[in-house]
């Protein structure tokens, strides 16, 4: 294997900023933590920065997935002599985790991730289920500051709430600018999630939890009264314990399931199908 990139322009189009510094590549493969045997798949490798010593770290197992197709003839090339190697061309926010694992190990999906796919990234990966063992990503700190942001803080929003319902959040460290060529105006962290075997609460129609949070953070600036109007009482959201005077970065993940179940439970009885 060579580590030397093959001449790229990095695109804007495609958000990219490619990683150079050799101790924060070190330092991430580390926290990933593989071992030959481990089904990983790398989103966005670029020109093969963190490729390389994940190869090695996984016995030359490894998949990639990249939509840049002027990228992947320098991967083929660099890494021509690793038969174990396969790449995926196309986009992720596209691909079927779950068929691509298959009836193998779950998968072990790792990748730098540009700020414009990053969300609608992440929500597709939660809803591969027990498809997808962990991720360790690079984000811009802003989006792995929401991920990680506990009830109340001013980062709390709908992906933190969705991404804690299904997954430990752990914000590991950050990355700064000059880590990059380009280098990109903000710092960069990496994130590690791990999709709980046994979630500590459990909704009961997950998709109309994720309709109760994303109408909730609808506009923060005002109440659960006002948000979910339509949907739950303010005397009903009192009787769970809840103050609908509350605004939704306040509630916690299990009190956003204590609700959409309340409202999944009153649209099932005889009065809520007649309403």
């Amino acid at each position: 294997m060579s580590s030397r990139p093959t001449a790229h322009r990095a695109r804007k189009r495609f958000g990219q900023n490619f990683l150079r510094d050799l101790g924060i590549i070190s330092r991430i493969v580390r926290s990933i933590g593989a071992r030959p045997g481990d089904r990983v798949v790398e989103i966005g490798p670029g020109q093969g920065a963190l490729t390389e010593p994940l190869l090695v770290d996984t016995a030359g197992r490894l998949e990639v997935i990249e939509l840049d197709r002027d990228l992947i003839p320098g991967l083929r090339v660099q890494f021509f002599d690793q038969p174990d190697f396969v790449i995926h061309e196309g986009d992720a926010l596209k691909m079927d985790f779950v068929a691509l694992r298959g009836d193998g190990q779950p998968l072990r999906v790792v990748g730098n991730l540009p700020y414009n796919i990053s969300t609608p990234l992440i929500s597709h990966l939660l809803r591969a289920g027990d498809a997808v063992l962990d991720m360790h990503f690079m984000l811009q700190k802003e989006v792995v500051d929401r991920l990680a942001a506990p009830p109340g803080g001013s980062e709390r929003g709908r992906l933190s709430v969705l991404a804690q319902y299904f997954c430990d959040v752990e914000s590991l460290f950050v990355v700064p600018p000059e880590a990059f060529v380009p280098q990109p105006k903000v710092d960069s962290a990496i994130v590690r999630l791990t999709p709980r075997a046994q979630r500590t609460c459990q909704a009961d129609d997950e998709a109309l939890l994720f309709d109760v949070v994303r109408s909730a953070f609808g506009q923060r600036r005002k109440t659960l009264r006002n948000n979910l109007k339509g949907r739950i009482e303010a005397d009903a959201l009192d009787a769970l314990g809840i103050d609908p005077s509350r605004r939704p970065q306040t509630l916690s993940v299990e009190e956003f399931v204590t609700i959409a179940n309340a409202i999944h439970a009153a649209d099932a009885s005889p009065a809520g199908a007649s309403e």
